[in-house]
């Protein structure tokens, strides 16, 4: 992006150096983008990834946190019944409450949704957490105060 010109250095690494064939230059520590780009506000895809984001990565119907690698997904309405697999029909679920809905409605398998499934209009944010001891020393002007710092 320097290189094309679409953002300037506010901050270099004072230790290391990027060669190419023709120059060297510093790394950038902090850029600013030169130009904001709006693009228009497409769908949000539908995958795991983002059922999960939109969900809070919480099982919809005992209501705990998991990570993604303990959770799946489930069909309200079952595929068995004619159910699709679409926004409206697919929520977060713990494999334990999965396996004790089975082939179920909720109200059939004595469940109760805690929210139900819609198409989000946001992109699923990523949360980044900063150890203090890790930030390198040129990032510390500028970081917000709603970024995380562990001490």
């Amino acid at each position: 992006m320097l290189c094309l010109g679409k953002v300037e250095v506010v901050e270099e690494y004072t230790a290391r150096d990027i060669h190419s064939i023709s120059f060297t230059f510093k790394m950038p520590s902090v850029v600013r983008l030169l130009k904001m780009v709006k693009r228009d506000q497409s769908p949000v895809k539908f995958s795991r990834q983002n059922i999960y984001a939109r969900d809070r990565y919480k099982c919809q119907y005992c209501g705990d946190k998991f990570t993604s690698e303990e959770l799946t997904y489930d069909h309200v309405l079952p595929k068995s019944r004619g159910g699709r697999t679409e926004w409206e029909n697919i929520v977060t679920c713990c494999m334990e409450c999965n396996r004790k809905k089975g082939g179920r409605m909720p109200h059939e398998a004595s469940m109760k949704l805690i929210r139900s499934p819609s198409q989000p209009v946001w992109v699923p944010s990523i949360r980044i957490t900063i150890g203090f001891k890790e930030v390198p020393q040129s990032w510390r002007d500028y970081l917000y105060w709603h970024v995380e710092l562990i001490e």
